[in-house]
């Protein structure tokens, strides 16, 4: 017949070294991360528990830095107008203009094919050399 054995833990409660060896390793706050509040750090999981608990709303960690980084412009793809005309037929159109929005255009080799493209950027030696083929660009935000 098996005899049920009582768990370690209830032995232990109301001793003075409680699991723990030796008396004068737990004798200070040392082994408890300090007294208090001590020990709950940003990085310390010591208490987090008990101070997310207590300070609900009251930003005990300092705010989210990512909050306050205001609008990140969006990353925009490149291409050259070089390469629109070699992938003319590739792009689509609307409305008579090629639509690349989602692209930068940026004026690395030439274009002859007068073209009307919608882009949400351009540099200045694109917007020229466009218009020198005779074509129209529209920048949309």
């Amino acid at each position: 017949m098996k005899i049920k054995k009582r768990r370690k833990s209830s032995r232990y409660a109301g001793s003075q070294t409680a699991k723990r060896g030796s008396k004068k390793r737990t004798r200070g706050s040392g082994n408890q991360g300090g007294k208090g509040w001590a020990g709950t750090g940003k990085r310390a999981d010591q208490k987090k528990t008990l101070v997310i608990k207590l300070t609900k709303g009251n930003n005990y960690f300092g705010k989210s830095k990512a909050l306050r980084r205001g609008n990140i412009p969006p990353s925009l793809e490149v291409i050259n107008v070089g390469t629109i005309e070699q992938r003319l037929s590739s792009f689509t159109s609307k409305e008579g203009f090629l639509d690349l929005s989602g692209y930068k255009i940026l004026g690395d080799g030439d274009i002859k094919t007068k073209i009307k493209i919608k882009a949400s950027a351009a540099s200045k030696s694109a917007i020229e050399k466009i218009k020198k083929a005779g074509g129209e660009l529209e920048i949309k935000s």
